[in-house]
């Protein structure tokens, strides 16, 4: 008799993409991949998409999946999905998006933020509150940004989601979200797991808007609604979860969470590049992102705008492919092509200094990952400082960084990371952590299993050790200088 598989659906809404893995509920075996793009559009620092597309491909995404396992359609016992965070999605009183959602690289609400962080006591009162200070990336900057400049449509709004909020939506017909993905709007308070009332009532949002808080993202909010099952060609009784945000859901799918350990904080290098880890304790520092995780811990996360895909913009400015590259040497760049998050220059373009007539273009790329990697690591010590840890200890300076994303697969990349932290790299062999993650709180919700015990059990977040680099600090040194020299400027030119 044929062995009966049980297949969870983890899906990735990012940026770009829809990805949804079909997994092997038991052994955590990927069994198929599906994937569809997303368009982004803007410019002048504005970055919208419309949420019907984000589920278009999920469908598409997710059916392509389905299908490559193989199997029936009612193997699938469970789905979740994983999103871009802070994205604000303004439905009308049919549920359909008023219009494009405002993406979390959308810069235009950095005065909004900036207005906003002066208020409740500042930025310590925020840090207190929701355990981060305002910038131009968090949904509640991007709610007063809409009703200053669209606010026909802020009045008209009968629901307010987060870009996974609206598809889990789609999915049940219920709206709910969870405490990760909650953490990152700016008015849900990380020190009491609840919508903060003072912040709803200082940027004018209803809270009869919001989705309900569940306890977790792999609590089972319900199953498939009608619609959904017909559009993706699963069964109604397909479990869904309550899902959460894209780092969240990386950290689950790497097994992080509920230990509080720092032992192995991870860099993801994708379009932001991202640093996090999980811990029990609630850090709360400017600059900082004091989210919860998913599991009722925290995730402290630092993240800067300016990663694969400024440093590839780079490569195609000057004719290169994106591994011809070469030590900066005299050369630094500051890639900070879409403004920057960490540091907070919402309004900084891209330096480079040190040309000369004989510099070698691969030399100007190679410092562009340089640029990018030095933030990264730069948020990184950041993070580790408000944990209560010093980065220049070697205790510390020691502990392997986890680096995924789809800079992690480049060679360059991975070498700058070595090079720049002096640290041992673990790059998990699989490429879909996020995805996974979300397989995994589908996996929870399906079984009532603890989907981080679940992770590590399937071993996503195993991978290849590669050894520590001697440490490069003139390289660091020289583009912390120039960072350092520049930075007045660079903040001068943001109107703030």
């Amino acid at each position: 008799m044929p062995t009966i598989r049980s297949v969870v659906i983890g899906v990735d809404s990012s940026t770009q993409s829809a990805k949804a893995v079909a997994v092997d509920a038991d052994t955590g075996e990927l069994l198929a991949l599906g994937r569809a793009p997303h368009t982004v559009t803007g410019t002048s620092g504005a970055r919208e998409s419309d949420p019907e597309e984000w589920w278009t491909a999920l469908v598409t995404a997710v059916r392509a999946a389905v299908r490559d396992t193989g199997l029936p359609a009612g193997s699938v016992t469970g789905i979740a999905v994983a999103g871009q965070q802070h994205g604000l999605v303004a439905l009308g009183a049919d549920g359909r998006p008023l219009r494009p959602a405002l993406l979390w690289n959308d810069t235009r609400s950095a005065p909004q933020a900036a207005a906003l962080a002066t208020r409740l006591g500042g930025p310590d009162g925020w840090l207190e509150r929701t355990g981060s200070v305002p910038v131009a990336s968090v949904t509640a900057a991007k709610w007063q940004w809409l009703r200053e400049h669209e606010p026909h449509h802020a009045e008209a709004a009968s629901g307010v989601r987060l870009p996974h909020d609206f598809l889990t939506e789609r999915l049940t017909g219920l709206a709910v979200t969870d405490p990760g993905d909650a953490s990152g709007t700016c008015w849900y308070g990380t020190a009491d797991g609840t919508h903060d009332p003072g912040v709803l009532d200082l940027i004018g949002l209803d809270p009869a808007l919001l989705p309900t808080v569940a306890p977790g993202g792999a609590t089972r909010v319900g199953t498939l609604a009608p619609a959904a099952a017909e559009a993706l060609g699963l069964p109604l009784t397909v479990a869904v979860a309550a899902g959460t945000g894209d780092n969240m859901a990386a950290a689950v799918g790497l097994g992080l969470g509920g230990a509080g350990l720092l032992d192995h904080p991870v860099v993801s290098l994708g379009t932001s590049g991202t640093v996090f880890a999980a811990t029990r304790a609630r850090p709360a520092a400017p600059g900082l992102a004091g989210f919860a995780a998913t599991d009722g811990t925290y995730l402290p996360l630092a993240c800067t705008l300016n990663c694969t895909v400024a440093v590839d913009r780079f490569a195609g400015l000057l004719g290169l492919d994106r591994e011809d590259a070469a030590p900066g040497g005299e050369v630094v760049v500051l890639p900070y092509l879409d403004g920057e998050r960490t540091p907070d220059l919402p309004h900084a373009a891209g330096l480079v200094t040190g040309l000369r007539h004989g510099t070698d273009p691969r030399a100007v790329l190679g410092a562009a990952y340089e640029g990018a990697a030095f933030t990264v690591l730069r948020a990184l010590d950041q993070l580790l400082a408000a944990c209560g840890l010093d980065p220049a200890e070697p205790s510390v300076r020691d502990r392997p960084l986890r680096l995924i994303g789809g800079g992690a697969r480049g060679r360059t990349w991975s070498e700058t990371v070595r090079r720049l932290s002096g640290r041992p790299l673990v790059v998990p062999a699989a490429d879909e952590l996020v995805a996974l993650g979300a397989a995994a709180l589908a996996a929870g919700a399906a079984t009532g299993a603890d989907p981080v015990a679940l992770a590590t059990a399937w071993g996503t977040g195993a991978g290849e050790v590669l050894p520590p680099l001697t440490r490069d600090s003139a390289t660091w040194d020289r583009v912390e200088g120039v960072l350092s020299a520049a930075a007045p400027a660079l903040l001068g030119g943001s109107g703030r």
